[in-house]
């Protein structure tokens, strides 16, 4: 396809494109960005897109994961702040920090006596899993097939998750 059939291809969604980036942002100058990026990742990507298929959705496609990606990143990089009277907390050195694992203790105490509670089954292909083990690995260990494994580690996390909530843990 060639560069002026693409620019075409990208006239043509440009009203609806638009309209999408608003009501994913909520904001017009959020909106105007998120289309900018979008139309960029398709000029970039354009060898990507195949004759054929259905650009509009495939350029909506791409500017939904871009929105996405971009808050994902911006939640993981905000930082709040509240305003203090005090000048200590404003004045500390930079890269001074105290942590606190109390609560994080019990909360891997009380994660780890509910691992042990669930069915051995359901346990150890999930707790090879959580030490980094491959799916493939785990069933190759355990002699299991693989359909197997996944659907236990699945289980296994779906219980944990009953009885985190239960407890009052998130």
């Amino acid at each position: 396809m060639s560069a002026t059939e693409f620019y075409r291809y990208i006239d043509d969604v440009s009203s609806p494109l638009q309209s999408f980036a608003l009501s994913l942002t909520k904001n017009m100058d959020d909106s105007k960005d998120l289309f900018q990026e979008t139309v960029f990742k398709a000029l970039k990507n354009r060898d990507k897109f195949r004759i054929g298929t259905n650009f509009k959705a495939w350029i909506m496609t791409l500017m939904r994961n871009t929105f996405i990606n971009e808050y994902r990143r911006k939640k993981r990089s905000s930082v709040t702040s509240a305003p203090s009277d005090s000048l200590y907390f404003t004045q500390a050195t930079p890269g001074t920090t105290t942590t606190n694992d109390g609560i994080t203790n019990m909360a891997v105490a009380e994660l780890m006596d509910m691992l042990e509670s669930i069915d051995e089954k359901l346990r150890q292909p999930f707790w090879m899993y959580y030490l980094g083990m491959s799916y493939q690995e785990i069933a190759d260990a355990l002699e299991a097939p693989l359909g197997t494994i996944k659907s236990r580690i699945f289980f296994a996390r779906k219980e944990l998750q009953g009885k985190a909530l239960a407890a009052g843990l998130r």
